[in-house]
């Protein structure tokens, strides 16, 4: 009775080494039609080797004419498989992705579509492939986009905020940096750098903070302060200047903002030739502004970010801030990015009765009478071009050259 009990206890106790033993689960001998592996058993230990090879006429359904699998927690991986010598293996797309089909192979005469990465396009805009006896013809190439740009530039002193590293970035990305304890970005440098035509625009510095001293008196009349006239007494930079009573009013010099006699605060007017604008906390600017086709993203106490809606592109800067005259900074617009293909006859086997919207840069395929044809169309600059109704795979081919355009 007891050593009943204690081997009851073990199984509570171990669970663990119960689930190791399911992890190490054997594999049953594969089903290999057309060739043969050794060694031949009818189970295999995990972490067991299988070499095969392919009798004549037919091949493995990976490189090479023999191949390996392995046993791994009772699947073999991959699983050993012998193909038509005519048929074609998956081929390698770097950065790019096609359908691949249940049977993990091509049959002769198929093809793929490919489609590239972010940040990538097709080498010459091919972007299919046919499986002709055993081989491949040429293969779509995916390559950096050439409005791209690499790693953003390593500023002293400074990190990148709000953004994950990455190799590539998409033309018109932007980046912010962030200097770290006792440095600062001077003010006109603070927006975010962008990638343009393949460059980065030029990014901050990061400079030492001044030790700011105690003591001493503020200096009237120097730029930068706001001055009150007769009445009203001197307010320091930035703060919001007291209304003076009686006396002249005084002529604002270049950097303050002057109060005449008797009034508030002088934005604009005529007796100040150029008032420094200077960031201030949103809630000073009242409302959000509105952009067509765009929407608020990001937003803190001292910035907003803004980013266009589906087939749109955003111009300008997407950060907007608040500056200490009540108005914003230049507001960004939603340009149109796309191009529209309207209901009508386009080619034999093809009438659109709903009206198509591809992405600038983009192809789409929209499908033709016929099972497994289909017409590509593609959007750039504005102007839509389209082939005729061919089989999905032989966009490549002479019988799918671009036949029309639209703008």
């Amino acid at each position: 009775m007891r050593m009943k009990y204690f081997g009851f206890i073990l199984l509570i106790w171990f669970p663990g080494g119960l689930h190791a033993q399911s992890d190490a689960e054997p594999c049953s001998a594969p089903k290999l039609r057309g060739g043969y592996f050794v060694p031949e058993n009818e189970t295999y230990s995990h972490g067991t080797k299988l070499q095969y090879a392919c009798n004549t006429g037919h091949k493995p359904a990976v490189e090479g004419w023999w191949a390996t699998s392995t046993c791994h927690r009772g699947k073999w991986s991959h699983k050993p498989q012998c193909i038509d010598e005519n048929a074609c293996i998956l081929p390698t797309i770097v950065n790019g992705k096609y359908t691949v089909p249940q049977e993990g192979w091509f049959k002769n005469g198929r093809g793929i579509f490919v489609t590239c990465d972010k940040r990538y396009e097709l080498k010459e805009k091919v972007a299919t492939a046919q499986c002709k006896n055993g081989t491949w013809s040429s293969l779509p190439i995916c390559q950096q986009k050439r409005d791209t740009c690499s790693e953003p530039p390593k500023i002293p002193h400074a990190v990148v905020i709000r953004q994950q590293y990455q190799e590539l970035f998409a033309a018109d990305s932007r980046v912010e940096y962030q200097c770290e304890e006792g440095y600062t970005i001077e003010e006109a440098q603070r927006n975010p750098i962008i990638c343009m035509d393949g460059n980065w625009t030029n990014g901050p510095n990061c400079k030492s903070r001044p030790v700011t001293g105690q003591g001493g008196s503020a200096e009237v009349g120097t730029p930068g302060s706001d001055t009150t006239s007769a009445g009203g007494g001197t307010q320091s930079g930035g703060s919001r200047p007291a209304t003076g009573q009686g006396g002249s009013a005084d002529v604002g010099t270049r950097g303050r903002d002057t109060t005449s006699a008797g009034g508030g605060v002088g934005r604009g007017s005529s007796t100040t030739s150029d008032v420094r604008l200077t960031r201030t906390t949103i809630d000073n600017c009242g409302s959000e502004p509105l952009i067509l086709h765009g929407e608020v993203i990001y937003k803190d106490e001292r910035q907003l970010k803004y980013v266009c809606a589906a087939f749109y592109t955003l111009v300008g800067e997407a950060t907007v801030v608040c500056y200490n005259s009540g108005s914003w900074s230049q507001l960004p617009t939603c340009k149109e990015a796309f191009c529209v293909m309207k209901p009508g006859v386009y080619t034999r086997g093809l009438t659109t009765h709903v009206a198509e919207y591809i992405n600038e840069g983009h192809w789409k395929h929209i499908p033709c009478i016929w099972r497994d044809y289909s017409v590509a169309v593609h959007c750039a600059n504005g102007v839509l071009s389209y082939t005729d109704c061919c089989y999905h795979y032989y966009h490549e081919d002479g019988l799918c050259s671009i036949i029309g355009t639209t703008s």
